[in-house]
């Protein structure tokens, strides 16, 4: 055959083999893009540091996604804003959110508002190894709306050399707590155990598991119980450290981590800033003491809701069993340092880190949550001019209490 006519041949068959293979192309793309949007695509809410969000985003979803054949959008909301952002979307009827964290102070005005879809008692069924303190969180009038997620409690941080200097143990009891404070002023001639007493939430909270811890009523400014704790206040004010007067949830770390305090309550995220960045490595960690009545620590932390009218519910449940499941538990202890809902993960911790997680755990056992009231921003200021009159200006509690008790009563009676 001319050398032309095979060339003509071999070109043609070019030409031909050109449109089939655009075609082919064409089709695969439109496979691709038709799997794709047969993947239906979960959106996840929660306020996490960056940090966190890397473990959650490479270690925890991906593993989900595998199982569920589903994708994950997991976006960055701050709990302030979860309600505005949720009722734009519920006022639009175009819900796009599917599962949301939130902090489990704010979930009375997601339910006010009908924004958080009720779990039915199917929905609302929990894995044993869960505590049992944690399965009332997510419960508003006597309602299921939410499922516990990331917990979190308040320990005791002691100075276990400074203690073992003066031949004392951390204290179990409001007596031993006040001989202790009273020890160390003695020996020292300056306050060593802090009471968070700056004011706002941090005071509000440590006041409220006092108050209970005491069989107070925190909302009763009358109770006897109540009477009783900040009648205690006022008998230990003369030994608390100085920087009581300041002391938040970040300062009471400082103070800490520079021996002006040798005893504390905080948070657990200090475990990490004081021992392992700071190395101080002679802090150690209890679940606390108890009052007159009982052991008592505020939980604070996330749950998980539901949007009304959430596109993809099933799978959101779904996710929620998941972020409670031991696999995704453990990573979170392990990367993270997280509390845990669940009392079968602590070996996953580092072995650091194992004693903190064991005094974290005694606390969960021992933990309570804050009633879910609507007045609690206009409660909390109450609360906090009672402990800055009867704890900084030294008044009498006999004297403060009763007319705070009318103006917290004005607010229940709308209830």
């Amino acid at each position: 055959m001319p050398k032309w006519t095979r060339r003509g041949n071999r070109e043609g068959a070019a030409r031909g083999r050109g449109p089939w293979r655009l075609g082919w192309a064409l089709g695969l793309l439109l496979l691709a893009v038709a799997a794709q949007a047969a993947t239906p695509t979960l959106t996840l809410t929660m306020r996490l540091a960056e940090a966190e969000w890397q473990v959650v985003r490479q270690e925890l979803l991906p593993r989900f996604e595998a199982r569920c054949g589903c994708r994950v959008r997991a976006i960055d909301v701050p709990p302030e804003v979860l309600r505005q952002r949720l009722s734009a979307m519920h006022r639009a009827g175009r819900m796009q959110i599917d599962l949301f964290a939130q902090d489990n102070m704010r979930l009375r005005e997601l339910v006010d508002a009908g924004l958080v879809s009720p779990l039915s008692a199917a929905e609302a069924q929990m894995d044993p190894a869960i505590y049992p303190t944690l399965r009332q969180a997510g419960v508003v009038d006597g309602v299921r709306y939410f499922l516990p997620f990331r917990p979190n409690v308040q320990i005791a941080y002691y100075n276990a050399e400074k203690f073992a200097r003066y031949g004392l143990e951390p204290p179990r009891t409001w007596p031993q707590l006040l001989h202790v404070a009273r020890t160390f002023f003695a020996r020292e001639g300056v306050g060593r155990v802090l009471f968070k007493g700056a004011g706002g939430a941090p005071t509000t909270t440590q006041l409220y598991e006092w108050i209970v811890s005491a069989g107070g009523d925190p909302f009763d400014f009358t109770h006897p119980g109540t009477v009783a704790t900040f009648r205690f206040l006022a008998a230990l004010r003369p030994y608390l450290s100085p920087e009581s007067r300041r002391a938040k949830w970040d300062t009471t770390n400082d103070a800490l981590a520079q021996e002006a305090a040798y005893l504390a309550q905080n948070w657990p995220f200090g475990i990490r800033l004081l021992i392992r960045d700071y190395g101080k490595t002679q802090i150690r960690t209890y679940s606390g003491w108890a009052g007159p009545v009982r052991e008592a620590h505020v939980i604070g932390g996330d749950v998980l809701g539901i949007p009304v009218g959430a596109p993809h519910r099933e799978l959101a449940l779904a996710l929620a069993r998941y972020l409670q499941s031991h696999e995704a538990q453990a990573i979170l202890v392990r990367r993270l340092g997280w509390p845990s809902l669940r009392d079968d993960v602590a070996a996953q911790a580092e072995a650091w880190l194992r004693p903190h997680v064991a005094a974290i755990e005694a606390a969960l056992r021992h933990g309570i949550f804050r009633r879910h009231v609507s007045y609690w921003a206009e409660y909390e200021r109450l609360a906090n001019e009672a402990v800055q009159r009867i704890l900084w200006r030294e008044e009498d509690p006999q004297e403060v209490l009763p007319p705070l008790a009318a103006r917290l009563e004005a607010l229940r009676e709308p209830q």
